[in-house]
């Protein structure tokens, strides 16, 4: 079984993934953060950045969906392929900081990959809204995140959102995670797994 956490930068993504994967037992898969050599120069300087970025971010997802594919172990991943393709990418093409030629590349390089890649049985989508998003990153402290602006993350919700809206590929979980803390509160966490339990198990009735 593959589940996969979506949702935009500081909407607890990686927090949940890795609660989920110690309740349930699962192998966890996480987003190459803290070992990205790209990100804090892409956040000094996101034009010249953003296709470096971009590529690496893909390479590493995509390798990461090989090792769920040919194991058959259960695995949560933190943030999907897609995601780097239709949210990320998609956006920093739109906002002017991937040239044309870079994004055809990068559209390119992902038409390859995406033929080889099965949607996750279930994609769980946190939904959050800008002072969410904000105050966890602020609580995160990391010191290349100090410099994103608020018209970033705003661009990125609704990329969010149209996706979602549009999202065919496999079975879907909304949590509204605005008014949750799965880290201080017990219940909350509860109330997410009853959620997950509730898909898990239409899996396989």
């Amino acid at each position: 079984m593959h589940i996969a956490v979506s949702g935009n930068i500081g909407s607890g993504k990686t927090t949940l993934t890795e609660k989920l994967a110690k309740h349930y037992g699962w192998k966890a898969e996480y987003e190459a953060v803290d070992n990205n050599p790209y990100l804090p120069d892409f956040y000094a300087d996101m034009k010249r950045w953003a296709f470096h970025l971009q590529v690496y971010f893909l390479n590493s997802r995509f390798n990461q969906i090989k090792k769920i594919q040919e194991n058959e172990y259960d695995f949560i991943q933190d943030r999907t392929i897609y995601e780097d393709a239709y949210i990320f990418a998609a956006n920093l093409h739109k906002s002017g900081l991937m040239t044309d030629r870079d994004y055809e590349n990068y559209q390119s390089l992902f038409e390859s990959m995406i033929a080889h890649v099965k949607a996750p049985d279930l994609l769980i989508y946190l939904r959050a809204d800008i002072p969410k998003l904000v105050g966890q990153i602020e609580k995160r402290g990391r010191s290349y995140e100090t410099t994103m602006r608020i018209d970033y993350l705003k661009n990125l919700n609704q990329h969010y959102e149209e996706w979602i809206k549009n999202y065919q590929e496999g079975k879907l979980l909304i949590i509204d995670v605005n008014h949750l803390d799965f880290v201080e509160n017990p219940a909350d966490f509860s109330f997410v797994v009853e959620k997950v339990n509730r898909e898990i198990f239409g899996l396989f009735s």
